[in-house]
């Protein structure tokens, strides 16, 4: 199969491939790519940590003076040319953060360490990274995910490609974030590495919690090859009790029933504690991981996992810590009897062992206990905007916004005047380019398609009411202008 070109024009490859990226996808998901390659003897290790590092920039209408005129840049660039407001003079920082695990990698394997990380860039960052001509970022990434001797060290995870919180995102836009997400990934370091392409992260963590919506999340998540998704403690419940996971360290499944009576399912993953990037700049998953001990699931033994992830370049912990923390661990847990694994590697020892996915306790999004002790899956969707009314007007707490790493922010609640515009885009987008089915390799379908994603960053619904709205209705604007003038 050819290698994709990583642009298309000035845009970058986001559509038109879907066919192959499938096929690659599902030819990755027959092999095991993780474990022979690992080392790791499953068997007798005590227990085992993985990190991932989420790292994203939104672009915006910043290019020039004029607002409705001014170039569509990468907010890092942004603040590399202005590092004289505020705290942009951490640019030149942010930089070197996404590209110092490429560094490190090599220089410890080269050492005999066993070093592992999962990285989670957004397509929005690596498009960002390649118009400010920060190419060699790129290619640290690549040496350590395309050259044999290092990859087995690095897991990607599947992400919306713009960066869309999936609870207040169409679900048809949410499908097209993720499948461009993979051929934006093949085009830049190839086919080979999207067959190791198998969890998924959602941005912010946020899980929908809507019935329809979050059966809708994993059904996009199975039908694009993914087989696990990380998940947030506090926004999953036991379907056994409605209690969060009593056993967050093993692998879950991820129940989801929509008012119709169909069920999706897939891997979860629990993120445990909070999102402070304390937690992974000082390494301390590895530290609890040390006071673990062998567990029993399917009456086999098995080692506990500890998982995390965080911002890998916000705040002066991560930015200065993180490096000779994650050396010393490296050091410490590699050949030990809780050694670092990422989540794809893990599960391959754990199925190998004899566990059968089934064999997994099971979990659903939050407050879904309460619907359906109200109404049966299969009675429509009806039926179920009126079981939520009810819930609703008995219990101010009770929503359908989903859950995050943060239980006290709303992704909808203020942000009425960016999300009217992001529903009009949406709206249009769906009417003149999905319905009539313009073929996904035209240039004006893949034009407005980055312009849509680009539009959907959660940025514009995170930073409050002034210059982020601004900047998010202005690219919902230039959306729907590009679907009017190219698409009809």
């Amino acid at each position: 199969m050819n290698p994709l070109p990583e642009y298309i024009g000035e845009i970058p490859n986001l559509s038109g491939s879907e066919e192959d990226v499938a096929r690659v996808v599902a030819k990755g998901r027959e092999k095991s790519l993780f474990a022979k390659p690992g080392g790791i003897d499953f068997g007798s290790i005590r227990s085992a940590t993985a990190i991932a590092l989420h790292q994203h920039q939104p672009l915006i209408p910043a290019g020039g003076g004029d607002l409705r005129t001014a170039a569509l840049i990468s907010n890092l660039q942004y603040m590399m040319e202005n590092q004289h407001i505020g705290d942009n003079y951490n640019a030149p920082a942010f930089v070197w953060c996404y590209k110092r695990i490429g560094e490190f990698v090599p220089q410890l394997m080269g050492e005999g360490k066993s070093p592992r990380c999962m990285l989670e860039y957004s397509g929005t960052l690596l498009h960002g990274l390649r118009k400010m001509g920060e190419h060699h970022v790129i290619d640290a990434l690549k040496t350590v995910t395309c050259n044999p001797d290092y990859s087995p060290a690095i897991e990607w995870l599947g992400m919306p490609w713009g960066h869309a919180v999936a609870p207040s995102t169409p679900v048809q836009d949410f499908r097209l974030h993720v499948r461009a997400f993979q051929q934006h990934f093949a085009a830049i370091f190839g086919w080979e590495a999207l067959e190791r392409v198998r969890g998924f992260s959602p941005s912010e963590m946020a899980l929908p919690n809507h019935p329809d919506v979050a059966y809708e999340f994993v059904k996009t998540l199975v039908d694009c090859g993914f087989q696990w998704v990380l998940v947030q403690e506090h926004t999953v419940q036991q379907i056994s009790d409605g209690r969060h996971p009593a056993r967050p360290h093993i692998p879950h499944r991820l129940i989801c029933t929509n008012s119709k009576g169909e069920t999706a399912s897939i891997i979860a993953i629990v993120k445990t504690q909070g999102s402070d990037t304390k937690l992974v700049a000082q390494m301390q998953p590895w530290y609890e991981a040390q006071g673990l001990d062998r567990v029993e699931l399917a009456g086999k033994s098995i080692p506990p996992l500890v998982t995390q992830i965080a911002d890998g370049e916000n705040g002066g912990v991560m930015m200065n810590e993180f490096p000779s923390k994650f050396m010393e661990v490296v050091s410490l847990s590699s050949h030990s009897a809780s050694p670092m694994m990422n989540v794809s590697e893990y599960l391959e020892h754990l199925f190998a062992s004899g566990v059968e996915p089934g064999d997994l306790p099971e979990v659903q999004p939050l407050f879904h206990d309460r619907i359906w002790s109200r109404i049966r899956p299969g009675d429509g969707p009806e039926k179920l905007a009126e079981a939520i009314e009810e819930i609703k007007r008995e219990d101010g707490r009770f929503h359908m916004e989903g859950g995050s790493w943060t239980s006290d922010l709303s992704w909808v609640k203020g942000y009425d005047n960016v999300l009217g515009p992001m529903e009009e885009a949406s709206a249009s987008f769906n009417e003149h380019v999905l319905r009539p089915g313009l073929p996904t390799d035209n240039p004006a379908y893949r034009n407005a398609l980055f312009h849509l994603m680009s539009s959907q960053t959660s940025c514009y619904r995170y930073w409050g009411q002034g210059l982020w709205t601004d900047y998010g209705r202005e690219i919902c604007r230039r959306t729907v202008e590009i679907i009017e003038r190219d698409c009809k």
